[in-house]
């Protein structure tokens, strides 16, 4: 068979993400604290964009009465010339950004003199800055500098130091921050030794039980039937108080004024020190109760961007362009700037859509309570809307409802399904859950403790069809003690 060179053409199709697709996808799954930085980012980088706030913009704009023709067009060639350099900033010389140190008089201008010449450095919010809460880790890097460890002992310190979480507990493997730090394993423990005898005390401790010795020496309480007691906390736990008498050989004074003691003491020694800020969350979507049982939703108004593309600004840029590298600027960043005003139109839109088809399948939630959520899942908002499942989890990624019952993620509505027992319709996972902890929580004393096999019959009496597994599931998720342990709570409150 003869080889040889030919040329064909071929008629396909195929699916391609463009670049807007891609930001248009990715606005979906951003919450509304994401979705506000990517704004500013996005204000930052295109002159074309701005804020729609027609109030704020009015002073301003009517200042901008129409100036001389030349003056018109040299302005707008000032601006082009700021805002293409603004984006591509490696094209800038770097001797045009020097400023004069001094004005015309000769006097230097202190006003926003600090630190270093400048206020600049200085956070606006200067009050909280200065009443902010000391955290774990600058308690400790204080007490480091005063202590008087040599220059190699307050490097490794100072590692440790940056390995300790929140609650005051080392979470770093010692042997690899020693060959980390080039340095052998027993001089990272010596220093260790040093760090845990920071205030507070217990800080450094690499589980609770050296968390709650370390607290045990300082009151000089470390003894070997505490000792013992601290090998054995998971008898504790469950209460077992024979096997714990045995293991630590005292009698039931004794065991009561040791576990008195334990009680005392701080499991978390961090936890008294501030740490980050915490954001409320904001919901992105309101559900209001209206006339004759009808629900209405309506987007949070604070959450959602308001932009807009200056249409006179570009006129103005579009005629002081000359190079066609100047067009092509003007031209990207109106077609960037038209793209992202729709695409946080879409996302509005679509919001809506899928938290009013949520609103729709739970309204009985909303109206009577947990035990009345219906199992629901993205396929089912997919189709009663028109969308693909992932758009709908996409949509639902961190975005919250704010309904009369409480603030909820909209991940909250989406349950798995649990058959009725009597073939009717089935029961939402955590309405379930619910029941669960009310038959718990009702009960009064050691006798009327509900096994889980109990619990199983109880449902199926109310219409449940559950297996014992699921319910030992359920309890141990929801940090339900098993009924043996119950009980034994219950015998020792009375």
């Amino acid at each position: 068979m003869a080889l040889g060179a030919r040329l064909e053409l071929r008629q396909g199709q195929g699916l391609v993400i463009t670049p807007q697709l891609q930001q248009a996808i990715k606005l979906l799954q951003l919450s509304n604290l994401e979705l506000e930085a990517f704004v500013e980012g996005e204000l930052e980088r295109n002159p074309l964009l701005a804020r729609d706030e027609p109030e704020a913009e009015a002073e301003p704009r009517a200042a901008e009465e129409a100036p001389p023709e030349a003056a018109a067009d040299a302005e707008a060639r000032a601006d082009l010339d700021a805002a293409h350099d603004e984006a591509s900033p490696g094209e800038r010389a770097t001797g045009d950004s020097e400023q004069p140190a001094a004005d015309a008089g000769g006097s230097i201008d202190w006003s926003r003199a600090g630190s270093g010449g400048s206020f600049d450095g200085l956070p606006e919010d200067l009050e909280s800055a200065l009443t902010r809460e000391q955290t774990l880790a600058e308690h400790l890097h204080d007490q480091l500098a005063v202590c008087g460890l040599g220059p190699a002992e307050s490097a490794v310190a100072s590692v440790l130091i940056d390995g300790i979480d929140e609650g005051g507990y080392l979470r770093l493997d010692l042997v690899e921050a020693a060959e980390q730090l080039g340095c052998t394993t027993e001089l990272v423990e010596r220093v260790l030794q040093t760090v845990q005898g920071f205030e507070p005390t217990g800080v450094g401790a690499r589980d609770l039980r050296e968390c709650l010795m370390l607290q045990l020496k300082e009151h000089n309480r470390f003894d070997p039937a505490m000792d013992a007691l601290l090998d054995n906390l998971p008898l504790l736990a469950r209460r077992d108080f024979a096997a714990l008498k045995k293991a630590c050989g005292v009698d039931d004074e004794d065991l009561r004024e040791m576990i008195a003691e334990l009680k005392a003491l701080t499991p978390r020694p961090g936890a008294a020190f501030g740490g980050e800020p915490a954001h409320p969350v904001t919901p992105d979507v309101f559900v209001r109760e209206g006339a004759a049982g009808l629900w209405h939703v309506e987007l949070n108004s604070e959450t959602l961007p308001r932009l807009l593309v200056d249409q006179r600004y570009h006129a103005r840029v579009s005629a002081a362009a000359r190079s066609d590298q100047e067009k092509t600027f003007v031209s990207d960043c109106m077609a960037q700037a038209s793209w992202l005003v729709k695409s946080l139109d879409q996302r509005a839109k679509t919001i809506l859509k899928v938290s009013s088809e949520i609103v729709r399948q739970q309204d009985a939630f909303l109206a009577y309570g947990v035990e009345h959520l219906r199992p629901l899942n993205l396929k089912t908002v997919a189709d009663a809307i028109g969308m693909h499942e992932s758009t709908v989890s996409r949509v639902t990624s961190n975005k919250y409802i704010g309904t009369p019952r409480g603030v909820f993620e909209m991940k909250f509505f989406f349950t798995s399904a649990i058959q009725s027992s009597e073939g009717g319709a089935a029961h939402s996972a955590e309405s379930v859950r619910h029941r669960i902890r009310q038959l718990i929580d009702a009960e009064g004393n050691e006798r009327d403790v509900h096994s889980d096999d109990r619990i199983v019959e109880l449902l199926k009496e109310a219409g449940v069809d559950i297996a014992r597994r699921t319910v030992a599931k359920y309890r141990e998720a929801m940090r339900i003690p098993s009924s043996v342990e119950r009980r034994r709570l219950l015998k020792d409150a009375v």
